[in-house]
């Protein structure tokens, strides 16, 4: 993991908090271009009661609008939290580059189990298994305890969490 790459995915969970502090789920990522431009950064927007904005979706929607396929071939998406099969097909039908992810599907369901949260009603799949053959980097242990932070205070927050961890 290179130092850009890093603060590029530490930009993920600034945007992650970003969303907790408007009262959404915490998730936010980053593209960047193959030059290692930021082209576009977005938070979860899910809190109005449309579940499928988020950060991942509107930045391969922003892709398919702004970029030329090879320019989205080249580019990264680093995020907060591994894509969900939603996120990731978005991503492999806009054709996206690689992607970065902070914290795995498979600890956020930990976590979410351990605070007693309402399982998701979409099943985790690997990136790999929605997009075959994708290059995908993750996860990052130094940044797990920021990004459980955020999912145990949204889940406070909102109550339904049933045991103090």
């Amino acid at each position: 993991m290179t130092g850009a790459e890093l603060r590029h995915l530490r930009r993920c969970v600034e945007l992650a908090a970003e969303a907790l502090e408007a009262g959404d789920e915490p998730f936010g990522s980053v593209l960047v271009a193959a030059d290692g431009t930021v082209l576009a950064e977005d938070r979860n927007r899910v809190a109005a009661g449309d579940r499928t904005r988020h950060p991942e979706f509107e930045l391969a929607r922003w892709a398919a609008n702004h970029l030329a396929p090879d320019e989205r071939a080249r580019s990264t998406v680093y995020t907060s939290g591994e894509h969900c099969p939603m996120c990731a097909a978005a991503h492999g039908w806009v054709g996206l580059g690689r992607i970065v992810y902070a914290t795995s599907s498979e600890q956020l369901a930990s976590w979410l189990d351990e605070l007693g949260a309402p399982a998701s009603p979409v099943r985790a799949l690997p990136i790999t298994d929605v997009v075959p053959g994708l290059p995908v980097v993750g996860p990052v242990p130094e940044l797990a305890e920021e990004v459980r932070d955020l999912h145990r205070r949204f889940h406070r927050t909102r109550g339904d969490t049933s045991k103090d961890s």
